[in-house]
C-alpha cells in the first residue's frame, strides 16, 4: 500500500496527465479515416451547427419583446412558427448530438480495449502484471471499468473544449460590440480568478480519484475471492472473520470516498459560484451602455429587444466561461482515470522491452540466457529448428531462487527429460518444485546456468498441467480443446469419437448428458459445476486430445483416487507422452523411470527408481 501511494501522490492535472493522454490518444484514433476519427469530425460539426441554432434560438425573446411591445399580431404569428421550427430542430440536433457521443464512447472504449488486450495478453505479459508489478493494483478493474468511465467522460468534454475557444472569440467580439473592451476584459478577468482556484482543487481531486479507484477495485476483487472460495469458507465457517476483513476494506474505501466528496464538495461550489456570478456579471456589463446613454433614443418596446438581445450575447459569453470551468470537475475524473490506464499500458510496453536475451545456438539445441538490468528479470523458452529431438528440456548447473529473494532453492540442478524416461520430481512442500517448472517454463529467470528446449512450449511440444486445473468460459468442447478456440475447432466424426472415447476412459462420460452435446453453450461456472477430481480428470482429457510429445503435471493427480491416477498414467503411456510428474503419493513411482528429489537447502538428488514397471 504505501508503496503505491508512493507512486501516486504525485499524480494529478500535469505534464504526466498530457502525456499519458496523448498516448491513449494514438489508440483512440489509429488513422485519419478510422471510425473515431470520422465521428469526431461529425460531433464536431454538429456541435457548430447547434451552436448557430442556439444563437437564432436566443435571439428569439427579443424578437418577441418588439412585437408585444407594438402589438404587431401578424409578426406574432410569424416569430411563433419560426420559432417552433428552430426548437424542433434544436431538439434533433441536441438527440443526435447525444447519439454520437455514445457512439464515440463505445469506438474509443473498442480500440483502447482491443489494443490493451493485445498487449496484455501478448507472451505472457498478463502473468508479469498480475504477479510482479506492485504498481498496477487490480489491473482487471483499470481494463473493464476505469477505461470505460475514462472513455465515457472524454466523449462528453471532446466537443465543448474543442469549439469553446472559437464560441468564445465570436461572442467576445459581438460583447466588444456591445459595451466596449471593458465587457470581454470584466468577464476574461471572472475566468482567470475562478480557473486558478479551481486548477488548484482539481489536483487534489485527481490523486483522490484515482485513490478511489484502486480502493473499488480492492473491494470487488474481495467479494470475488469470497464468490470463488464460498466453500472451504463455508466448511472453515468463517464468515465472521471474512465479514471483518470485507468490512475493513469496505471503510478504507469509505473513507476515500469521504474525501473524494470533500475535493468536489470544494469544486462544486467554486463551479457554482461562478455560474451564479456571472448571471450578475450580465446585467454589470449590460449596465455600461444604458447608463452611457447610448440607448437614450429607442422607444420602450425597442430598448426591451436590444436588452434581451444583448443579454443573451453577453450571458451566453458568460455561460461559455464557466461551462470550462463546469468541465473541470469531468476533466479531473478524466485525468484520474487515463493515469490508471496510461500507467498499465506503460509497464506493459516496459515489460515487453525489458529483456535483453543473449542467444548462443548449439548443434541440437537453444540456450537461453536473460540479462537484464531491471530489479525482476524474465526468460522464456527458445525453441530451434530441432523439434523432432528426442529431449523435452536439458537443465544444466542451474540455480534459481524465488524472485526478488536472495535465498536459493536450488543449486547447479543438472537433468533432463527425454522421450520414454518419466521423471517423478518430489520434495516438502516449499522446497522449490512448482518453482522449477515456472523456471523451466520461462515464467522465472534463473541465477546461473543454461535451459535448453528444442520444442515448443504448448499442445505441441511440452504441455503444461498446472497445480490449479485451469476451467475457461465456454462449452465442454471448449474445455477440452484448450488452449485452442472454439471457432477454430473443425469437427468430424472421427474427431468427435475420439473425444467421447477419451470421456468414457477417464469416467466423465456423464458430462455429455448434462450438457446435451459437446458445444452447448453453458451459462455455469465449471468449478461450481464440477469436483476437484473432475477437474482434473476433464484436464487429463485435454492431454490426451492434443496427445503432447511430453508433459508436467504438477501434482495433477492429487484429487482423484489411485485406480483413476493409473488409467491417466497408463493412457499417457498408450499415446507415448513422456511426462515429468510432480507429486507426493507413493504409488506415483510405478509409472516413472527416475527420481529427482529436492532437498530444500540448496541440494538435490537424482537417481533410477527401482521398482518401476
Amino acid at each position: 500500500m504505501d508503496h503505491i501511494q508512493n507512486n501516486t501522490q504525485k499524480l494529478k492535472f500535469d505534464l504526466l496527465f498530457v502525456k499519458r493522454f496523448l498516448k491513449l490518444f494514438t489508440f483512440m484514433f489509429p488513422s485519419f479515416l478510422s471510425l473515431p476519427t470520422l465521428l469526431c469530425i461529425f460531433l464536431l460539426l454538429l456541435s457548430m451547427l447547434e451552436q448557430f441554432i442556439i444563437y437564432k434560438l436566443g435571439l428569439i425573446p427579443s424578437q418577441y419583446y418588439e412585437i408585444l411591445g407594438n402589438k404587431d399580431a401578424v409578426s406574432f404569428k410569424s416569430i411563433t412558427i419560426r420559432a417552433l421550427l428552430i426548437i424542433v430542430t434544436e431538439a434533433f440536433i441536441s438527440s443526435t448530438l447525444r447519439y454520437t457521443v455514445s457512439m464515440l464512447h463505445i469506438q474509443w472504449r473498442e480500440h483502447l480495449t482491443l489494443t490493451l488486450h493485445k498487449e496484455y495478453f501478448k507472451d505472457v505479459l498478463y502473468y508479469y502484471v498480475n504477479m510482479f508489478c506492485r504498481d498496477i493494483d487490480n489491473p482487471d478493474q483499470r481494463i473493464a471499468e476505469d477505461l470505460n468511465n475514462m472513455c465515457d467522460t472524454f466523449s462528453q468534454i471532446f466537443a465543448p473544449i474543442i469549439l469553446a475557444p472559437f464560441i468564445i472569440v465570436y461572442y467576445v467580439y459581438q460583447t466588444i460590440v456591445i459595451s466596449g473592451y471593458i465587457g470581454p476584459l470584466v468577464v476574461f478577468g471572472f475566468f482567470i480568478v475562478f480557473s486558478f482556484i479551481n486548477r488548484f482543487i482539481m489536483s487534489r481531486v485527481v490523486y483522490n480519484v484515482y485513490k478511489k479507484e484502486k480502493l473499488e477495485g480492492d473491494f470487488r476483487f474481495k467479494h470475488m475471492q469470497i464468490r470463488v472460495n464460498s466453500e472451504p469458507m463455508a466448511f472453515y465457517q468463517s464468515g465472521s472473520t471474512e465479514c471483518l476483513k470485507s468490512n475493513n476494506i469496505l471503510f478504507d474505501l469509505l473513507r476515500s470516498q469521504y474525501r473524494v466528496a470533500q475535493k468536489n464538495y470544494l469544486l462544486n461550489f467554486f463551479v457554482k459560484m461562478s455560474d451564479y456570478i456571472g448571471v450578475i456579471l450580465n446585467y454589470i456589463i449590460l449596465a455600461i451602455p444604458i447608463f452611457a446613454g447610448l440607448y437614450n433614443d429607442l422607444s420602450a418596446a425597442e430598448l426591451s429587444s436590444v436588452i434581451s438581445k444583448n443579454a443573451f450575447i453577453i450571458i451566453y459569453l458568460i455561460n461559455n466561461f464557466t461551462r470550462l470551468i463546469d468541465l473541470s470537475v469531468n476533466a479531473a475524473t478524466t485525468a484520474g482515470l487515463a493515469h490508471r490506464v496510461g500507467l498499465l499500458f506503460e509497464t506493459l510496453l516496459q515489460l515487453k522491452n525489458s529483456e535483453k536475451p543473449l542467444i548462443t545456438t548449439y548443434a541440437n539445441s537453444t540456450e537461453r540466457r536473460f540479462i537484464n538490468d531491471c530489479s525482476f528479470r524474465r526468460s522464456s523458452l527458445l525453441e530451434d529448428s530441432f523439434s523432432c529431438s528426442n529431449v523435452a528440456f536439458k537443465v544444466q548447473n542451474v540455480s534459481y531462487s524465488i524472485p526478488r529473494s536472495n535465498v536459493m532453492l536450488c543449486k547447479n540442478l543438472t537433468f533432463q527429460l527425454q522421450i520414454g524416461t518419466n521423471v517423478l520430481l518430489t520434495g516438502e512442500s516449499g522446497c522449490g518444485k512448482s518453482s522449477l517448472l515456472r523456471v523451466i517454463s520461462g515464467l522465472w529467470p534463473h541465477a546461473s546456468g543454461t535451459i535448453s528446449c528444442p520444442h515448443f512450449l504448448g499442445s505441441d511440444g511440452i504441455m503444461f498441467l498446472p497445480q490449479k486445473p485451469y476451467l475457461t468460459n465456454g462449452s465442454l468442447l471448449q474445455q477440452i480443446i484448450y488452449p485452442e478456440y472454439e471457432n477454430t475447432f473443425i469437427y468430424d466424426s472421427i474427431t468427435t469419437e475420439r473425444i467421447f472415447h477419451y470421456l468414457d476412459r477417464v469416467q466423465l462420460n456423464d458430462l455429455v448428458s448434462c450438457v446435451g452435446r459437446l458445444d452447448a453453450k453453458v451459462e455455469w461456472n465449471w468449478y461450481n459445476e464440477l469436483s476437484p477430481g473432475q477437474q482434473q480428470r476433464l484436464c487429463f482429457v485435454r492431454l490426451f486430445y492434443h496427445k503432447p510429445k511430453f508433459a508436467v503435471l504438477d501434482e495433477s493427480t492429487n484429487q482423484i483416487s489411485p485406480e483413476s491416477e493409473e488409467i491417466m498414467y497408463s493412457m499417457c503411456k498408450e499415446f507415448g507422452i513422456t511426462v515429468l510428474s510432480v507429486g507426493h503419493r507413493q504409488s506415483l513411482t510405478k509409472y516413472h523411470q527416475m527420481l529427482l528429489h529436492i532437498e530444500g537447502d540448496g541440494n538435490w538428488t537424482m537417481k533410477p527408481i527401482t521398482n518401476s514397471s
